[in-house]
């Protein structure tokens, strides 16, 4: 199993509005009933996209100009309360690789990039000007930089910030630990081997 170095995601980006936005709102708890996570995108957001008859009420996610988008913008403490990792998961399923907010709640941080999808911090105003940008053409394409740690689109550039240890362990390929344990199964069964008490 080889683990993929993450220094880019680059793609169309669409903005999700709201300040506090919990584990619960992004996916209903009757969602979890899950054995695998694989079909956790239809549940993202559930709540506040659709009606109490599975109708659309016009949530961002759901207009056809932002359809494809990889890249989410959000607002401050993104991801607080319950610390399901459902939620990262259904946020990646539906084909989103990275995430730009004011703030991420921690436990949800480290769940995306556990899984291998960025989270960067950059101010309301950067995010703002960049929400704009992608309404008024939603073609627009939004690059996160990790190694130079920018977003930049159109003419514009600015600076975002990760915690260097998430931001090393996905430039260097090193984000998933089940899977660099699954891909070093020999070098454990020769230090199991080694040990006197195994």
């Amino acid at each position: 199993m080889s683990i993929q170095a993450i220094k880019q995601v680059a793609g169309t980006a669409v903005f999700v509005p709201g300040a506090d936005i919990d584990t619960d709102r992004i996916i209903p708890a009757r969602f979890l009933k899950c054995v695998t996570f694989d079909d956790l995108a239809e549940g993202l957001f559930y709540d506040v996209r659709f009606d109490s008859e599975g109708n659309s009420v016009g949530h961002p996610l759901d207009d056809p100009k932002f359809a494809g988008a990889s890249i989410m913008l959000a607002g401050p403490n993104f991801g607080c309360g319950s610390s399901r990792e459902h939620a990262p998961q259904s946020i990646y399923r539906s084909g989103f690789r990275a995430m730009i907010a004011e703030s991420f709640a921690e436990i949800f941080f480290g769940n995306s990039t556990g899984i291998g999808m960025p989270c960067v911090c950059s101010t309301a105003e950067q995010i703002a000007a960049l929400t704009k940008a992608v309404e008024a053409d939603p073609s627009t394409e939004v690059k996160l930089d990790l190694e130079k740690m920018e977003v930049s689109y159109a003419d514009e550039t600015f600076a975002v910030t990760m915690p260097e240890s998430a931001r090393e362990a996905l430039l260097s390929a090193r984000w998933d630990p089940i899977g660099e344990l699954l891909g070093n199964a020999e070098a454990i069964e020769a230090r199991a081997e080694a040990l006197p008490y195994v």
